[in-house]
């Protein structure tokens, strides 16, 4: 498993995740967005609709009877209706997920900067998983030490 640990500084996840969703789908995998906020997902909800002008992100919520057809759902839980190997933690709040997804966005904010430290310290002692650093410098994602 991959985690991508992604620290926001100047736009919130609800600003990253459409590009991370569109990369996602280019790569020809679905999407799960995780965050126990109501707000959050549909805030989230619409930059995915709108955010780039370009790109039409379909999606849906995991209560849909449809989810299982989604490309990307938004939930409150781990659980991807939608067969989904890649998961987005939108809300800094780290969940496990069994089995494991093949790879995890987790963005987190100054107000969840200590429990991302303590999760990256955490994911290090487990085996078979690669840990990456994003931080935004100058408007972009740059890779962090």
């Amino acid at each position: 498993m991959r985690v991508d640990f992604y620290q926001l500084s100047r736009d919130p996840a609800e600003a990253a995740l459409p590009l991370i969703a569109r990369a996602t789908l280019k790569a020809g995998e679905r999407l799960l967005v995780v965050s126990d906020d109501e707000g959050q997902r549909g805030r989230i909800s619409d930059s995915l609709w709108g955010k780039l002008p370009d790109s039409f992100l379909a999606h849906g919520p995991a209560a849909d009877i449809y989810a299982d057809r989604q490309p990307i759902l938004l939930s409150d839980r781990p659980e991807p209706a939608n067969g989904a190997r890649y998961m987005a933690i939108a809300d800094g709040r780290w969940r496990d997920a069994d089995p494991p997804f093949e790879r995890v966005f987790f963005m987190f904010d100054e107000q969840t900067l200590q429990p991302a430290r303590d999760c990256w310290r955490m994911l290090g002692t487990r085996e078979g998983l690669e840990r990456r650093f994003w931080k935004q410098q100058d408007g972009k994602w740059v890779e962090g030490p």
